[in-house]
């Protein structure tokens, strides 16, 4: 399967966002938005790809940027199956970009979108760009897009997991909260699982919450954590090579085979305190037992 990754920038001005104008090289009449994309160079940091895609095509320099989220979905072009992933970032532009931009040749001209505007009936989307804000801002699109969001979350499930370990490895439990697709809690828990290491509880605690998620029939699921190095690990940006970590990462890599769609998205350790807390509840009880 081939690969394809770009870095996407979500540009803030007020309430809106920005979108570009493509110039089509073709006979047709059509009129494509995108939102500023660009491929990561050789050697090149995702950041700083982004902050060259914005230059080289708004002549603008980046005041400040955070990454918002990584998604992945799939495609065909000419027969084969085309991994996409894409890393999301919410950009601001430096104090000059009140003025007039300057675009690249590639872009004719650009509009600030109001993020309330329903952006996939109102303009013709480049499939990428569809995409990305189908997932980000919850508006429908037609096509596989194996990516939800937690402003989609009526599309699917929300499992919250955590994983934790006191000696780290020391006694360890997994914690973790489920979403149905209408946003009511209908289970939340916690397991002890033995010694362990912090990051084999962690991994532990996503593949507790997929197999939780397959038991209620979920087809579309997102999966939320606060361990950041899972997340991208699980998004294809590091690949896994601990030794302890393999197995139970090949067994997840099954297990989500049988989701329609998936995601793994990033949060803040106190956006993620329900399943903390789960876990924290079970290795007191153990502390308890132990005394």
């Amino acid at each position: 399967m081939k690969q394809k990754v770009r870095v996407v920038g979500i540009i803030k001005k007020d309430d809106s966002f920005l979108l570009l104008k493509k110039v089509l090289h073709d006979d047709s009449d059509a009129v494509i938005w995108s939102l500023p994309a660009g491929k990561i160079n050789f050697g090149e940091q995702p950041e700083e790809a982004m902050g060259r895609t914005i230059f080289e095509t708004l002549n603008q320099k980046i005041e400040t940027i955070k990454i918002r989220d990584v998604i992945t979905f799939t495609n065909q072009s000419d027969g084969s199956n085309i991994y996409n992933l894409y890393i999301i970032y919410d950009i601001t532009l430096a104090e000059n970009s009140d003025l007039k931009l300057e675009l690249s040749d590639k872009y004719s001209a650009y509009k600030y979108v109001s993020f309330s505007t329903d952006v996939n009936s109102n303009f013709r989307l480049a499939d990428d760009t569809a995409s990305v804000i189908s997932v980000e801002f919850g508006h429908k699109k037609i096509g596989k897009v194996n990516r939800i969001d937690a402003r989609a979350a009526v599309l699917g499930a929300t499992i919250y997991t955590d994983g934790g370990s006191r000696g780290n490895p020391g006694p360890s439990a997994i914690g973790y909260v489920i979403i149905d697709e209408n946003g009511k809690e209908v289970e939340r828990g916690g397991e002890f699982i033995g010694y362990a290491t912090s990051r084999l509880a962690e991994y532990y605690g996503l593949k507790t919450g997929i197999e939780k998620a397959l038991q209620y029939g979920f087809k579309t699921v997102k999966f939320v954590s606060d361990n950041l190095m899972m997340v991208n690990q699980m998004n294809g940006i590091y690949t896994v090579k601990n030794s302890d970590i393999l197995p139970v990462y090949e067994e997840i890599l099954k297990l989500i085979q049988r989701f329609d769609a998936v995601a793994f998205t990033h949060v803040r350790r106190e956006q993620n305190q329900a399943a903390d807390a789960e876990l924290n509840e079970v290795l007191d009880e153990y502390t308890i037992e132990r005394i």
